[in-house]
């Protein structure tokens, strides 16, 4: 189980992204985030693994403290976490195969990671990988050769070579038009349902989570405004999430 008790995040100059965000997540389900741009979901993404960190409040995994974690009990912990990123972090000048390689770097010898050497293991897991997101035939093309919704897909190989317990996905189709959108989800989907991993996924589109998510929670300016299931968010709970003026689609 996930948890998260209180957290408060304020950056440098006191702007306030979080404010006493209380909620669970069990094993294996999956969590649709939503809320507008600058709601806070990626910061409360990013709080979970410490890219950033919080400023109040705990983050138990597994009754694990992970706020409290010493660095090197936070590289342990961050193995079984995969990330999946807007953006897509990859690495544009290096093969494909290099890039989802790089979800190994945390169970490699650093020496072996600075110089790209990697096990027969590890080659034949990405290259399995990329043949479950349909790419094993662009495994030797650069990253930047592909469309953006390649270089998503490239970008969950890489998340499932840590073998993660959890998929923190940062508005992974945010930027992919709604066809590819649905096909990135339901890559999540499957590794949710097959893998029994745990998704924790930030959302703009309503569609997407009543499709996908098991449960939801909703964000206004830093402040859990929501918590329950998709089909529970009638009228009224829409504009506490997006604001008396917004309008529901469809």
């Amino acid at each position: 189980m996930l948890k998260v008790e209180n957290l408060t995040k304020v950056y440098d100059g006191g702007v306030r992204a979080l404010t006493d965000v209380s909620f669970e997540v069990e094993q294996g389900e999956f969590l649709a985030v939503i809320g507008l741009s600058g709601s806070g979901k990626s910061t409360l993404l990013r709080c979970v693994n410490r890219l950033i960190e919080p400023t109040e409040g705990t983050i138990s995994w597994d009754g694990v403290d992970i706020t409290a974690a010493s660095q090197e009990e936070l590289r342990r912990i961050r193995r079984r976490i995969g990330m999946v990123f807007q953006h897509f972090n990859l690495v544009h000048r290096s093969k494909v195969i290099t890039n989802v390689l790089a979800g190994r770097l945390g169970y490699t010898s650093p020496a072996f990671a600075l110089l790209n050497r990697f096990s027969a293991e590890d080659l034949a897991k990405a290259t399995e990988e990329l043949e479950r997101v349909g790419l094993a035939d662009k495994a030797h093309s650069r990253s930047d050769e592909l469309s953006g919704g390649q270089q998503q897909r490239v970008g969950i190989a890489r998340a499932m070579m840590q073998d993660p317990q959890m998929i923190l996905a940062d508005e992974p189709v945010a930027s992919l038009d709604p066809v590819l959108a649905h096909s990135i989800m339901q890559y999540l989907e499957q590794i949710n349902e097959e893998r029994d991993a745990t998704v924790v996924c930030s959302l703009h589109f309503l569609d997407l989570v009543q499709q996908y998510a098991d449960r939801v929670i909703a964000l206004n300016d830093g402040v859990l405004v929501f918590e329950g299931t998709p089909d529970e968010i009638d009228d009224a709970k829409f504009r506490d999430i997006y604001g008396q003026e917004a309008e529901r689609v469809g």
